[in-house]
Order: C-alpha cells, then structure tokens, then sequence
C-alpha cells in the first residue's frame, strides 16, 4: 500500500463531498456522519504520525551539533 499525504486529502474532499449531498437524509446521513467522523479520526491519527516522523528526523539531522536543544516536550 502506497498512499499519500495528497490521497490521504482527496479521501477527506470526498468524505466532504458526501457529507455536503443535500439528498442524504435519516439513517442514510447519521451513516455518512458516523463514517466521516471514523475517515477524520484516522486521518488526525496519519497527521499525528507524520509529525512524529519529521520531528525525530530533525532531531536525528541535529545529533551531531553540539549547540543542538533539546525540544521543551522532551526534556524531563
């Protein structure tokens, strides 16, 4: 599987795209709410993550200069 971040923004287009249909009503629209709240939930999550990989990337890029600062979050 090889998704990206520019996937990952046309599944978030497309849930809104559902989520905006003015002819999805009752059952039909709660479903759709539930599973954009689910794509939104998953997507934070890859967000999150991605975040996590580009901070230790700088931090590793970093390890090697001794005038480096450690970020407040992980000083402790």
């Amino acid at each position: 599987m090889k998704n990206t971040l520019g996937d990952l923004n046309n599944h978030l287009f497309a849930q809104l795209e559902r989520l905006g249909d003015e002819d999805l009503k009752g059952e039909a629209l709660i479903e759709e709410i539930e599973r954009g709240k689910a794509i939104g939930d998953v997507a934070r999550n890859i967000v999150a993550n991605g975040s996590l990989v580009l901070q230790a990337k700088r931090l590793s890029d970093d390890r090697m200069n001794a005038d480096t600062k450690v970020p407040k979050m992980l000083e402790g």
